[in-house]
C-alpha cells in the first residue's frame, strides 16, 4: 500500500505528549507538520470549480485555527488518532466551503472532477496504480493505454460509483488510509470496513469492464448511484 499522506505516528505522539504538558513550541510543530497533508486533502476532495473561487490556503488556515482552538479539549480526551481528528475538522470545512461556494446544488463534491495530483500536470499516480491493480494481470500498463488514459478511465469509473463506494475508494487509494483508519472514520468495525472496500473494488472493476448493469445489481436496494451533496 502506498505511503499515507499523513505524517508518521511516532513523532506525532512525542509532540502530543509535550503539548499536553503545555509546551507551546510542540503545539506549533504538531500543527505545522500536518499543514501539508491538510492541504493535500483539501486539494483532493474540494470541487475544482469551487477551488477556482476560493484560495485553498484560506481553507487550510481555517482548519488550523479551529484545530488550535480545540486542541486542549482533544488532549484531555483523544477520541481518535490525531490525524483522523484533524481530518474530520478538515472534512467539515471542505463541506462548508462547498456549500457556500457551489456553482450548482446538483453538483456532487466528488463528481466530474479529475483526481489529479496536487499542483496539476500529470495524472495522479494513485489513479494509475489503482488501474493497474484492477486490470488484467497479464497486461502491462503500456499495453492497456497511456498513463493519462488509464487515470482518466479509473476516475470516470470512480465518479459513477455510489457515495459510499466512492468514499471508501478515495480514502483507501488517494488518502492512503489503512482499513483500521477507514473503519474509525466511518464508525464501522474493521471487518465491515474491509467488506465495504472489497465490494466497492468489485463494482469499480465491473464499471471499468463496462458491466454497468452488474454493478447496479450489486448496489443495495433503493440506494441511488450518487447524491447531490456530501
Amino acid at each position: 500500500m502506498a505511503k499515507s499522506i499523513w505524517p508518521s505516528d511516532d513523532k506525532t505522539d512525542v509532540l502530543l505528549g509535550a503539548a499536553k504538558k503545555g509546551d507551546s513550541l510542540a503545539v506549533n510543530q504538531l500543527l505545522e507538520r500536518h499543514r501539508g497533508p491538510i492541504r493535500r486533502l483539501v486539494e483532493l476532495r474540494l470541487d475544482r470549480k469551487v477551488q477556482r473561487r476560493v484560495d485553498v490556503s484560506d481553507v487550510v488556515q481555517e482548519v488550523m485555527v479551529e484545530a488550535s482552538g480545540r486542541l486542549e479539549k482533544y488532549l484531555d480526551d483523544p477520541v481518535m488518532a490525531f490525524h483522523l481528528w484533524l481530518r474530520q475538522i478538515a472534512w467539515d470545512h471542505i463541506i462548508d466551503t462547498y456549500r457556500r461556494h457551489r456553482v450548482s446544488a446538483k453538483r456532487n463534491m466528488d463528481r466530474e472532477q479529475p483526481l489529479m495530483a496536487a499542483g496539476g500536470g500529470s495524472p495522479d499516480e494513485s489513479s494509475v496504480d489503482l488501474a493497474v491493480q484492477l486490470s488484467d494481470p497479464k497486461l502491462t500498463p503500456a499495453a492497456i493505454a497511456t498513463q493519462r488514459e488509464i487515470a482518466e478511465q479509473v476516475e470516470r469509473a470512480i465518479h459513477r460509483l455510489d457515495e459510499n463506494d466512492r468514499e471508501v475508494i478515495l480514502m483507501r487509494h488517494y488518502e492512503h488510509l489503512s482499513n483500521l483508519e477507514i473503519a474509525e472514520v466511518l464508525g464501522l468495525n474493521p471487518p465491515a470496513a474491509s467488506m465495504r472496500y472489497l465490494r466497492a473494488v468489485r463494482r469499480l472493476r465491473q464499471l471499468l469492464e463496462g458491466d454497468e448493469e452488474a454493478a447496479a445489481e450489486l448496489r443495495p436496494e433503493g440506494r441511488p448511484a450518487g447524491r447531490s451533496e456530501p
